[in-house]
Parts: structure tokens; sequence; C-alpha cells
């Protein structure tokens, strides 16, 4: 555990999206998880003197999603695998990227270097609108792919029905030619995409803005909006019913 080295399998449903209409780019993602597992905090942080706004996971500094102050955004969601091998928490690679990369380039360089012991997608972006889903897994080449909409499965698996579902209802609101950055966001909030499940609800939507050093954390009726030159502290209190 303190290491990040070969972690327990697990499985549970995220999903994310890329959009790079009118005020993009930018990241929309949910993070379904158990609540009694996730830390709760996001942390601004400037370790190796590169300050970053990260959704934080401990052991030792990992994170889920995050952005750092040159504009690389970074999210993962599980890919529906059990399977497990030789290598580090997704984690505590997003960290890594994070506190390391500048533009999209470098990160997926790193990804495809550094061996993972679980099966993930990750997503990234910069400010330049530059993107990639990476398919990750032990035992396996990565696959670094152009889809902007991604959940909880890869073309080697055999996908749930419900993480097929979200990535159509994703994948369709972005080809809308209506859609705009605030509708995405507000589906991000409704069902299939938003998880009321009792035992891993949606625990918080994130809307990475790189460009403007911005995310903006979004729960039904509540949104908190942090900023590289204005990160406020402070907490709320969700109730998941």
């Amino acid at each position: 555990m303190l290491s990040h080295y070969r972690p327990a399998p697990e499985r549970y449903g995220c999903s994310q999206a890329v959009w790079l209409g009118k005020e993009g780019p930018a990241l929309v993602r949910n993070f379904d998880y158990p609540p009694d597992i996730v830390s709760d905090r996001f942390e601004m942080t400037a370790w190796s003197g590169l300050r970053v706004i990260s959704k934080a996971q401990r052991p030792w500094g990992g994170c889920v999603d995050g952005m750092n102050e040159d504009g690389l955004v970074a999210s993962v969601t599980l890919a529906g695998s059990r399977t497990q091998g030789v290598g580090f928490s997704i984690i505590l690679m997003i960290r890594y990227i994070l506190e390391t990369c500048h533009h999209v380039n470098q990160a997926i360089e790193a990804l495809c270097r550094i061996p993972v012991a679980l099966s993930q997608n990750v997503t990234v972006l910069d400010r330049s609108g530059r993107y990639a889903a990476l398919f990750l897994g032990p035992h396996q080449r990565p696959i670094i792919s152009r889809l902007k909409a991604c959940t909880n499965h890869q073309r080697t698996a055999r996908p749930s029905s419900s993480s097929m579902a979200r990535q159509l209802i994703a994948q369709q609101a972005l080809e809308d030619p209506s859609m705009s950055l605030s509708r995405l966001t507000d589906l991000f909030l409704l069902p299939p995409l938003y998880s009321r499940r009792g035992s891993y609800p949606t625990l918080y939507t994130a809307v990475y803005r790189p460009v403007e050093g911005r995310v903006d954390y979004v729960w039904p009726g509540k949104r908190w909006s942090q900023r590289f030159e204005d990160f406020r502290e402070g907490e709320y209190t969700h109730t998941y019913g």
C-alpha cells in the first residue's frame, strides 16, 4: 500500500469526456466510488515547484484526476478487468505526470513507459486542445486512442451494459451540434452518467479548464470553483442519500 506497487484489483464506474467546443478545451468527469474509502480532499500543491490542483487519494500523494499550472489535465477510469500484474497504481502514475509533464505528448510517453498493475483508462488534455485516451493494463501494449468519451471498458474486455450506455450517451452529446459545455456538464448530473447507487455513487463531477487554470467541482445544487491564482480553502458536505 505504501509503495503503490501491485495494488489489489477493484471495479467501479467513472465517466469522462473531452470538450473542444466553445469555452474549451475542457475535460468533464464523474468519479463513482465507495465514499467510505475515498479521501475527502481537493488540494493545490507545489511539491516539485509546479502547482497542481487535484483530487487527492491517499496514501502518499496519489490522485485520481488533476491539472497542473502548465495546463496539463489527467483523469482516470477503471477499465472493467480484475487482471493484476507487476506494476504501479494508476493514482501514483497520475500524480507523476502532473508533477513532471507539461503537455500531452510527454504524458503519453510517461504512461506508456511505466508498468501499470491494473487495467486502467486515462484521458489527458492540454491547453492547446491536444488530447488522448490511453487504454493501459498489465500484459498488454498501451493503446493510444482519439476517443473523446471514455468509461469503464477496453477493446480487449467484454464491456458491461452500464459502461457501454454511459459511453454512448457521452459520445452522442459530443456529436450534437447544439451542445454546449454547460449542457454537457448538466448531462453528467443525470442518469445514466450520474450514479445514485448506494455502494458507489457519483462522488463529484469535475470540469477542468486548462486555459483558465480553473476547475469546477459540481454536485446537484452546488458548484465550487477553484483557480491557481485564487485557490480558497473551505469545506462542503454533500449527502449522497
